[in-house]
Order: C-alpha cells, then structure tokens, then sequence
C-alpha cells in the first residue's frame, strides 16, 4: 500500500511539472510586451512604422481595406486603443477630418505625431475643400512619403532612444527600396505616350501622382469625399472625357462605384465608349494578405493598372 501511495504522489509531481513546464513554454511564445504599442489612423502610416519599427514595435491601424479616412469617425473602442499607445501616428493634413478633436485631446498628454509634420509646405498642394488646408494624399508621390518615413524614424528613436540605430538600420534599408520604387513609377509612366497621360478617378485623390509622375488628373468629387459630384459634374467630366477620347477611367476601392459608372453612361450618350479600367487604392490599401496590403505593393498595382488601361492593354 506504501509503495502504490508512493507511486501515485510521484506521478502527481511529475504530472504538475509537466504542467508548469507547459505554461512556461507557452508564456516564452507570446509576444513581448515590452514593445512599444503604436496606434496609426490609415494602413499605409502602419505599414512604415511596422516596416521601421520591426521587432521593437505593435502596431494597430484603426482604418483598414476600403475604409474612407475622410468620413471615418472614431468609436469608443479606437478611442480607447488612441489612449492606451505609447504612440500615435496620424497623416496631419486634414486626412482624417472626423478625428481631429480627438487627436488634439489626446496630443496634450500622449506622443501624438503628424506624419507629414517634416514636409516642406512649399511642396504641399492646396485643398480645393478646405481653406487654408492641403491636400494630405501625399503617399502618391513617392518621393514626398519618403519624408514621412523619416519622421516615423526620428520619432521611434525619440521615445525609445535604446533601438535607435535599429531604427535607422531599417529606415534606410526602406527608403532605399523607396528609391527604387519612385524610379520603376516613372519608368512605367514613360511608356504612355505624353497626350494619353490623363488619370480620371472617382475623388480628387491623385493630384501628388500627377505633378510627380507628368500626369493631368481629373476627380469627380473633390479631394474630400465628402462633398457630394452633382449631375453638372458628371456632365462635364463627361464632356471632357468624350472630346478627349480619352480610353479609360477608374474607380477606387475606397470610394462607391456609382459616380464612375455614371460618368461612363454620361459618356457613352455622347457617342464615345469609354472603358473602366480597373480599381485603383487610394485612401486605403489592399487585404493583409496579397500585395497591395504594403505601401510598395499598393503603389506598383496602381501604376501597372492605370499603364496597361491607358495603353488599351487588356
């Protein structure tokens, strides 16, 4: 009988250390929480800071795939994700219009940073919505983003000064993959003969593009989706387009296809059929998880869309 009491509390420890030992694997895997958590507003800051940040950084996007930063209103529970971060990046040109009286709230108290607060405002075109403001699409000039990555950089190594040289390790390796994107842009866009190179969307968003690339550039809406295309807009993009004889037109992922398509039907009254060319990212980017989820991956689809529609490759 002693011996099986023996047996049985032996198994006992064997079975609670075995167990603790569990635990304990399971704790080493979680994620570090020392990391320092980081809150952005749109996709494309998240995916510089992650990019930047690497192993130091969590980073949480409150808009995600075909969210529209210009009417995004905050809830209770991004509020709360806004307070509890170490940081919060957000695009600083009236981009995200519904936010900005919690972003200045929270910017009394918190690191609160403008991406955009480094760029010269001499390159920064003006809103055609907003008096006094800019236009804050500036991830379509690939050059001028370059700026933010570097002010997401600065600010890393501000507030975490330990992992400052990591930060810089992966800001440069970046902004030279940047470099090579902005170069592949352009070499793209040259293949369009000069009096095709006309880019009509659904909202104003791509005016960056256009003067960094040598596109003209027409938007239903204004840079804001916000204010409504009335019918003498349709019309006369239609007009336009139909003189032109411009090929092809574009929606966008973030913005209701309904205004395109009524722009086509305006067109094709007029005798000329004019084709949409695909959809375009422009506030928002792809999934996670295919290409057009990154910065680089968003920017070359659009490019190779908006090239092979122009050209009337099908």
């Amino acid at each position: 009988m002693i011996i099986m009491r023996r047996a049985f509390l032996l198994a006992t420890i064997l079975l609670l250390t075995g167990l603790a030992t569990a635990c304990s694997g399971a704790a080493a895997d979680e994620p570090d929480d020392s990391r320092l958590r980081v809150v952005t507003t749109i996709g494309q800051i998240a995916d510089a800071v992650a990019i930047v940040g690497g192993d130091y950084v969590r980073v949480t996007s409150l808009m995600g795939p075909g969210t529209d930063p210009h009417l995004y209103k905050a809830s209770a529970r991004d509020v709360d994700k806004l307070r509890s971060a170490d940081i919060v990046f957000y695009n600083g040109l009236f981009l995200e219009a519904q936010m900005e009286d919690i972003l200045e709230q929270l910017a009394e108290r918190q690191t609160v940073v403008p991406v955009s607060a480094q760029i010269d405002r001499a390159r920064l075109l003006p809103s055609a919505n907003y008096a006094d403001e800019f236009d804050p699409h500036i991830w379509f000039d690939v050059r001028l983003w370059m700026q933010t990555v570097e002010q997401v950089r600065d600010t890393l190594a501000s507030v975490d000064p330990s992992h400052a040289a990591d930060y810089q390790t992966n800001a440069t390796a970046y902004l030279a993959d940047l470099e090579a994107l902005d170069a592949y842009v352009r070499e793209q866009a040259a293949t369009v003969p000069e009096q095709q190179r006309v880019l009509v969307t659904a909202h104003d968003a791509f005016n960056y593009f256009g003067r960094a690339y040598d596109f003209e550039v027409l938007g239903l809406q204004g840079i804001s989706t916000a204010s409504e295309a009335g019918t003498a807009d349709v019309q006369g993009l239609a007009e336009f387009i139909a003189g032109r004889r411009i090929p092809a037109i574009f929606i966008e992922s973030s913005v209701p296809v309904r205004n395109i398509e009524a722009v086509q039907a305006a067109v094709r009254n007029r005798g000329f059929d004019v084709q949409i060319g695909g959809r375009l990212f422009s506030d928002a980017m792809g999934d996670a998880d295919t290409p057009e989820g990154t910065y680089i991956g968003m920017v070359r689809y659009n490019i190779n869309t908006i090239v092979a529609a122009l050209r009337g490759e099908p």
